[in-house]
């Protein structure tokens, strides 16, 4: 919840001054939703430039005063919707469960869902990452079939190291990334456990420098 819309749109021209599709990375940018339809009309001509929704609505449609559909999303020419990020989960209580019919939501129209999972600091600590990470995936994932799974992006959020002081490595990333592919490894098959798209949440730099398609998200 950064910036005016003339602040955002300064920010995406210079964005797309520096940057050009032969640079082989994808860039997706999640703005507040009020921009959505500006932001999508300056980089709609912008090949290695997709626009991504920050959350959506489980509901199809109906009386939800202020929440949006996937619908709509998609009627802007919005590509991507962010699901489960952690202050999404942490500010207004969203469950794996709940994250799992929004899943269910998204899948049945052309926007695509970037999943964020990832652990607090007391659970990094604790040892229970893993476990922890993979309830995730359970309980909002692994209902799915394969050729649903394969259009998910998984963003891992280190939400111990947002904020906190602590710093997170790109070992400490990297091997995340290795336990979650074996867990979708174990659950599906190793082919899609190596094809599924990953990133490390919180910081572009360092979901460039991990993940293992050229693939970079801009958090709004």
């Amino acid at each position: 919840m950064n910036k005016t819309l003339n602040d955002g749109l300064k920010l995406v021209r210079e964005i797309r001054a520096d940057t050009k599709a032969s640079d082989g990375v994808q860039i997706i940018l999640a703005p507040p939703a009020v921009f959505l339809p500006s932001i999508v009309s300056i980089t709609a001509d912008a090949s290695h430039i997709e626009v991504a929704a920050q959350n959506c609505h489980e509901a199809e449609k109906g009386a939800y005063t202020g929440e949006i559909a996937v619908d709509m999303l998609a009627s802007v020419g919005v590509k991507y919707v962010i699901l489960g990020h952690s202050e999404r989960r942490q500010y207004y209580g969203e469950t794996n469960h709940l994250l799992a019919q929004k899943i269910d939501r998204v899948l049945g129209t052309d926007v695509l869902p970037i999943f964020c999972c990832g652990e607090a600091l007391e659970i990094r600590e604790a040892g229970q990452h893993v476990a922890f990470v993979g309830e995730q995936l359970r309980e909002s994932l692994f209902h799915l079939s394969a050729e649903q799974m394969a259009k998910v992006i998984i963003a891992y959020e280190p939400i111990w190291a947002i904020g906190t002081g602590v710093t997170a490595s790109k070992e400490q990333a990297q091997e995340m990334h290795r336990e979650i592919r074996q867990l979708i490894a174990a659950q599906y098959s190793p082919e899609l456990a190596d094809a599924i798209a990953i990133l490390s949440g919180g910081c572009a730099k360092l979901a460039i420098s991990v993940a293992l398609i050229p693939l970079a998200v801009v958090f709004g």
